[in-house]
Protein backbone atom coordinates (compact mmCIF):
# COMPACT_ATOMS: atom_id res chain seq x y z
CA UNK A 1 0.00 0.00 0.00
CA UNK A 2 1.15 3.36 -1.16
CA UNK A 3 2.04 6.18 1.68
CA UNK A 4 -0.63 8.31 1.04
CA UNK A 5 -0.41 12.42 2.16
CA UNK A 6 -1.95 15.39 3.10
CA UNK A 7 -0.21 18.90 2.73
CA UNK A 8 -1.69 22.12 4.52
CA UNK A 9 -1.49 25.68 2.98
CA UNK A 10 -3.02 29.02 4.28
CA UNK A 11 -2.95 32.34 5.07
CA UNK A 12 0.04 33.91 6.83
CA UNK A 13 -2.49 35.61 9.53
CA UNK A 14 -5.83 34.26 10.14
CA UNK A 15 -8.43 34.28 12.76
CA UNK A 16 -8.30 31.07 14.71
CA UNK A 17 -11.07 29.87 16.92
CA UNK A 18 -12.64 26.45 18.45
CA UNK A 19 -14.66 26.44 15.56
CA UNK A 20 -11.62 26.13 13.05
CA UNK A 21 -9.87 23.55 15.41
CA UNK A 22 -12.70 21.54 15.42
CA UNK A 23 -13.62 21.53 11.79
CA UNK A 24 -9.11 21.08 11.42
CA UNK A 25 -9.21 18.32 13.35
CA UNK A 26 -12.49 16.91 11.74
CA UNK A 27 -10.91 16.59 8.05
CA UNK A 28 -7.57 15.58 9.62
CA UNK A 29 -9.20 12.85 11.06
CA UNK A 30 -11.29 11.65 8.54
CA UNK A 31 -8.30 11.72 6.21
CA UNK A 32 -6.78 9.41 8.40
CA UNK A 33 -9.68 6.95 9.01
CA UNK A 34 -11.55 7.11 5.64
CA UNK A 35 -8.50 7.53 3.44
CA UNK A 36 -5.86 6.23 5.35
CA UNK A 37 -3.50 9.31 5.11
CA UNK A 38 -0.90 8.36 7.41
CA UNK A 39 1.95 11.53 6.10
CA UNK A 40 1.59 15.13 6.70
CA UNK A 41 3.07 17.83 5.28
CA UNK A 42 3.94 21.16 6.83
CA UNK A 43 5.49 24.08 5.49
CA UNK A 44 5.53 27.41 8.04
CA UNK A 45 4.56 30.69 8.29
CA UNK A 46 1.38 31.12 8.72
CA UNK A 47 -1.33 30.56 11.68
CA UNK A 48 -3.34 27.82 9.27
CA UNK A 49 -0.08 25.95 9.22
CA UNK A 50 0.85 26.18 13.21
CA UNK A 51 -3.01 25.34 13.69
CA UNK A 52 -2.45 22.21 11.42
CA UNK A 53 0.55 21.28 13.05
CA UNK A 54 -1.41 21.40 16.29
CA UNK A 55 -4.37 19.41 15.70
CA UNK A 56 -2.03 16.51 13.63
CA UNK A 57 0.22 16.17 16.91
CA UNK A 58 -2.47 15.96 19.55
CA UNK A 59 -4.34 13.15 17.02
CA UNK A 60 -0.26 11.51 17.04
CA UNK A 61 -1.57 10.76 20.27
CA UNK A 62 -4.12 8.41 18.96
CA UNK A 63 -2.74 7.56 15.94
CA UNK A 64 0.51 6.55 16.58
CA UNK A 65 1.41 5.59 12.69
CA UNK A 66 0.90 9.24 11.32
CA UNK A 67 4.14 11.17 10.93
CA UNK A 68 4.71 14.89 10.48
CA UNK A 69 6.90 15.98 7.77
CA UNK A 70 8.56 20.12 7.87
CA UNK A 71 9.29 20.95 3.94
CA UNK A 72 11.64 24.14 4.68
CA UNK A 73 12.96 26.68 1.86
CA UNK A 74 14.90 29.67 2.57
CA UNK A 75 15.59 30.61 6.30
CA UNK A 76 13.73 27.77 7.53
CA UNK A 77 13.91 25.15 9.53
CA UNK A 78 12.52 22.59 11.49
CA UNK A 79 13.36 20.35 14.90
CA UNK A 80 13.26 16.57 14.47
CA UNK A 81 10.52 15.15 17.14
CA UNK A 82 14.17 12.90 18.50
CA UNK A 83 15.87 15.97 19.26
CA UNK A 84 13.03 18.38 20.12
CA UNK A 85 13.39 18.12 23.87
CA UNK A 86 16.95 18.77 24.59
CA UNK A 87 16.58 22.00 22.05
CA UNK A 88 13.68 23.61 23.85
CA UNK A 89 15.82 22.83 27.08
CA UNK A 90 18.49 24.57 25.03
CA UNK A 91 16.63 27.85 23.92
CA UNK A 92 14.55 27.65 27.16
CA UNK A 93 18.21 28.43 28.94
CA UNK A 94 19.15 31.16 26.59
CA UNK A 95 15.67 32.75 26.64
CA UNK A 96 14.77 32.47 30.29
CA UNK A 97 11.81 31.27 29.36
CA UNK A 98 9.72 28.24 28.82
CA UNK A 99 10.17 27.39 24.88
CA UNK A 100 8.12 25.53 23.01
CA UNK A 101 9.25 23.80 19.71
CA UNK A 102 7.09 22.58 16.84
CA UNK A 103 8.78 18.75 16.18
CA UNK A 104 8.45 16.61 13.03
CA UNK A 105 9.74 13.00 12.19
CA UNK A 106 11.50 14.08 9.37
CA UNK A 107 12.55 17.19 7.53
CA UNK A 108 12.62 17.89 3.75
CA UNK A 109 14.71 20.55 2.37
CA UNK A 110 13.59 22.01 -1.15
CA UNK A 111 16.18 21.42 -3.25
CA UNK A 112 16.55 25.09 -4.09
CA UNK A 113 17.03 26.06 -0.59
CA UNK A 114 20.73 27.68 -0.18
CA UNK A 115 20.10 29.25 -3.67
CA UNK A 116 16.88 30.92 -4.18
CA UNK A 117 15.10 34.19 -3.70
CA UNK A 118 13.05 35.39 -1.36
CA UNK A 119 9.97 33.81 -2.90
CA UNK A 120 11.48 30.23 -2.63
CA UNK A 121 8.60 29.27 -0.79
CA UNK A 122 6.12 29.24 -4.10
CA UNK A 123 8.82 26.49 -5.51
CA UNK A 124 8.77 24.29 -1.63
CA UNK A 125 4.42 24.87 -1.99
CA UNK A 126 4.74 23.24 -5.53
CA UNK A 127 6.89 20.39 -4.61
CA UNK A 128 4.75 19.77 -1.74
CA UNK A 129 1.39 19.73 -3.47
CA UNK A 130 3.04 17.46 -6.14
CA UNK A 131 4.32 15.04 -3.24
CA UNK A 132 0.57 15.35 -1.94
CA UNK A 133 -2.65 13.10 -2.61
CA UNK A 134 -4.54 15.93 -0.32
CA UNK A 135 -4.12 19.47 0.37
CA UNK A 136 -6.04 21.04 2.75
CA UNK A 137 -6.15 24.77 2.47
CA UNK A 138 -7.39 28.05 4.66
CA UNK A 139 -8.02 30.08 0.88
CA UNK A 140 -10.29 33.08 0.64
CA UNK A 141 -9.62 34.65 -2.28
CA UNK A 142 -10.19 38.25 -1.54
CA UNK A 143 -7.45 37.88 1.22
CA UNK A 144 -4.31 40.67 0.40
CA UNK A 145 -1.26 40.25 1.94
CA UNK A 146 0.26 43.55 3.80
CA UNK A 147 1.43 46.21 1.26
CA UNK A 148 5.43 45.96 1.42
CA UNK A 149 7.90 48.68 0.70
CA UNK A 150 10.81 47.97 -2.03
CA UNK A 151 13.95 47.93 -0.24
CA UNK A 152 15.94 50.16 -2.67
CA UNK A 153 12.77 52.81 -3.08
CA UNK A 154 10.11 53.67 -0.66
CA UNK A 155 7.54 52.89 -3.85
CA UNK A 156 4.80 50.16 -1.86
CA UNK A 157 3.58 47.39 -4.01
CA UNK A 158 1.12 44.41 -3.35
CA UNK A 159 2.58 41.41 -2.71
CA UNK A 160 0.77 38.21 -4.39
CA UNK A 161 -0.64 35.55 -2.02
CA UNK A 162 0.98 32.37 -1.48
CA UNK A 163 -2.00 30.58 -0.61
CA UNK A 164 -3.61 32.08 -3.63
CA UNK A 165 -0.64 30.96 -5.77
CA UNK A 166 0.16 27.35 -4.21
CA UNK A 167 -4.58 26.58 -4.14
CA UNK A 168 -4.02 27.70 -8.28
CA UNK A 169 -1.40 25.01 -8.24
CA UNK A 170 -3.26 22.34 -6.67
CA UNK A 171 -6.33 22.61 -8.67
CA UNK A 172 -3.88 23.18 -12.01
CA UNK A 173 -2.81 19.27 -10.52
CA UNK A 174 -5.94 17.98 -10.17
CA UNK A 175 -5.52 17.26 -6.30
CA UNK A 176 -8.21 16.76 -3.80
CA UNK A 177 -8.57 19.91 -2.68
CA UNK A 178 -10.24 20.83 0.93
CA UNK A 179 -10.45 24.61 1.70
CA UNK A 180 -12.12 25.15 4.88
CA UNK A 181 -12.98 28.81 4.17
CA UNK A 182 -15.25 28.06 1.85
CA UNK A 183 -16.81 25.53 3.86
CA UNK A 184 -17.09 28.11 7.01
CA UNK A 185 -20.35 28.56 8.84
CA UNK A 186 -21.77 31.84 8.89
Amino acid sequence: MSDIKCSFFGHRKIEVTEELKNRVTEIVENLIVQHNVQTFLFGSRSNFDTLCHLVVTELKEKYVDIKRVCYTCRHETCVLESERVECERIYGSIYKREVHLLGVEEEREHKTKYTSAKASYVERNQAMICDSDFCVFYYDENYQPEMRRYCKRSVFYQPKSGTALAYKFAMGKRKVVINLFETKKS
